[in-house]
């Protein structure tokens, strides 16, 4: 059932009766901080140990963030969306200690995670897109994440990734945000229609393609057919256990 709320609506999200995006950033940059000095503590500077990701990819419209918020809260870890993404690439408010100790640890990151990404061609990256998969490398250094949208799939080693797809139908998608909006369903279409058109300008600008292949994730779910949120974060859950064999909490790995 869609959620209804007086709170703005970023498309793609569901109607978070939490913290502001700038609150969840500032409270989300102390966890981080603190579990790295704690982790240094217990490990040592020269200790680097890979963690896991969840990253869902997902068509505008299915609840993305309402499962990544599921599962995180079933795991321990800590749920990174677009929103918050953008948040601190636009404010640059990583810690300088953070991003220090990144850069002492994976030198040349940032360019090994872009040849990932477009291959061995040449290519000139936006600075949109550098400041992007900066940020992306340096959050996944803190620990084990669920990454919502921004195809951060393609930036992070793929071995310790579990790339999840959300689709749905766009009867499906544009009911959902009708519902949180409050507004008719031809205006839903409209502001669906809108989004998948940026995000197919997305991947093809900054990856050369025209959206994101099936073949690409390890599991793809539907949500006209798995319809309550709980039951497909059980179906991501499930999945990363038999991909990795391991829950991977957060309070075991910092």
């Amino acid at each position: 059932m869609a959620i209804k709320t007086k709170n703005p609506y970023v498309p793609g999200m569901y109607a978070r009766k939490q913290l502001s995006t700038h609150s969840l950033v500032e409270r989300y940059l102390r966890e981080w901080e603190k579990k790295r000095q704690l982790r240094r503590k217990a490990e040592g500077v020269e200790s680097v140990q890979t963690p896991h990701y969840i990253c869902f990819s997902r068509k505008i419209g299915v609840g993305a963030v309402e499962i990544a918020d599921i599962l995180a809260e079933r795991i321990g870890w800590k749920v990174v969306d677009r929103e918050i993404m953008e948040h601190i690439a636009e404010e640059r408010s990583l810690s300088n200690k953070t991003l220090e100790l990144f850069d002492e640890k994976y030198p040349g990151s940032v360019n090994n995670f872009a040849s990932m990404m477009f291959g061995e061609k040449s290519f000139t990256m936006g600075d949109y897109m550098r400041t992007l998969t900066e940020l992306v490398s340096k959050i996944a250094a803190t620990g084990p994440t669920i990454f919502v949208g921004r195809a951060t799939h393609l930036m992070l080693p793929r071995d310790n990734v579990l790339a999840v797809r959300l689709i749905a139908s766009r009867e499906r998608r544009a009911d959902r945000v009708a519902a949180i909006l409050d507004i008719s369903v031809h205006e839903a279409e409209k502001i669906i229609d809108r989004e998948d058109k940026l995000q197919r300008e997305f991947f093809k600008k900054n990856f050369g393609k025209k959206d994101a292949p099936p073949h690409e994730f390890d599991l793809v779910i539907n949500r006209d057919y798995v319809e309550k949120a709980l039951d497909a974060a059980e179906l991501v859950h499930r999945a990363y256990m038999l991909k990795f064999g391991t829950a991977d909490h957060d309070s075991k790995t910092g």
